[in-house]
C-alpha cells in the first residue's frame, strides 16, 4: 500500500503540546491514531491536556532529556511514526558580526535536540514506519540577520537525508514551514497581525500560514509510503518570493 491510514497507529510527537506539533497531534488523533504528545512547558502541557479531552496522551519531556524520552518510547513500545516539531534553540536575529559565538552556537540546540530524539526513538520505530522532523524556510530563503536560523535549518534538512540513507527502510522526511501564525509572534501584541501581513506581502500567498496547514504536511509524509529523504515546503510560496 502506497498510502496508509493512521487508524490504530502509534504516533509519538515531540514538541506536540503547542503550535504545529499540537496541531499534528490533534490531526493524527482525529484520524484514529494512538498519539503521545510530549513537551517541556508545564503551561503547554496543561493546555494540551485540556484540548485533547483525553483523545491523546500528553507527557513531559525535553528533546535533550534522553531518560524522559526513553520512558515515553518504552511506554509506547512499537512506534509507527515519530515526529519532532520541537522549536528549541536561540533565535538571535542580528547581523553575523554582531553575534557572539555563544549566541550562534545556542541556535544549534534545536539540531542537537532532534539528534537526541531520533537517536533514542529510532530503535522503537517499525521498519515500515516513519520519522518526520521540522525545519523552516530560512534553511533556503536567506536574509540578513538570520544566519543561525539558516545554518541550523540547512543542517536539519541534510541530517534528514543522511538518516533516510542510514535508517532505511524507515522513511525519514522533513517539513519546512514558512511564516506561520503561532505563539512565536505573540510578543508583537496588538501589532501581531499587522506584522505578519507585512512579512508575507511578497509571498505568492499573501498571508501567514496556520499550524493546521503545516500539520497537514506532516500527516502527508507520515501516510505516503513512497516519500523519504524529502523536504516538503509548506510556505505559501515564500521560497519563490
Amino acid at each position: 500500500m502506497a498510502y496508509s491510514n493512521l487508524e490504530d497507529k502509534n504516533v509519538v510527537i515531540i514538541g506536540g503540546t503547542a503550535g504545529i506539533g499540537l496541531a499534528a497531534a490533534k490531526m493524527a488523533s482525529d484520524q484514529g491514531a494512538k498519539v503521545w504528545a510530549a513537551g517541556r512547558s508545564d503551561a503547554h502541557i496543561e493546555k494540551a491536556k485540556q484540548l485533547s479531552g483525553g483523545s491523546f496522551e500528553v507527557r513531559k519531556a525535553d528533546t535533550h532529556d534522553a531518560a524522559a524520552l526513553n520512558k515515553i518510547f518504552s511506554e509506547v513500545g512499537k512506534v509507527d511514526h515519530l515526529v519532532s516539531a520541537a522549536v528549541g534553540g536561540e533565535r538571535t536575529l542580528k547581523p553575523f558580526l554582531e553575534q557572539t559565538q555563544q549566541q550562534f552556537q545556542a541556535a544549534y540546540d534545536k539540531l542537537w535536540g532532534y539528534c537526541n530524539a531520533v537517536r533514542v526513538g529510532a530503535p522503537y520505530v517499525e521498519d515500515d514506519g516513519a520519522i518526520t522532523l521540522v525545519s523552516g524556510s530560512p534553511a533556503r530563503k536567506l536574509a540578513v540577520g538570520q544566519s543561525p536560523l539558516s545554518c541550523v535549518g540547512a543542517s536539519v534538512e541534510n541530517l534528514v537525508r543522511c538518516l533516510a540513507l542510514e535508517l532505511a527502510p524507515i522513511r525519514v522526511n522533513v517539513v519546512s514551514p514558512g511564516t506561520i501564525d503561532t505563539a512565536m509572534f505573540d510578543h508583537f501584541g496588538e501589532k501581531k497581525q499587522v506584522t505578519l501581513q507585512g512579512m508575507t506581502q511578497s509571498h505568492l500567498i499573501k498571508r501567514a500560514g496556520s499550524s493546521e496547514e503545516v500539520a497537514a504536511g506532516i500527516i502527508f509524509v507520515m501516510q505516503n509510503e513512497f516519500v523519504t529523504g524529502t523536504t516538503v515546503d509548506v510556505d505559501g510560496g515564500r521560497l519563490l518570493s
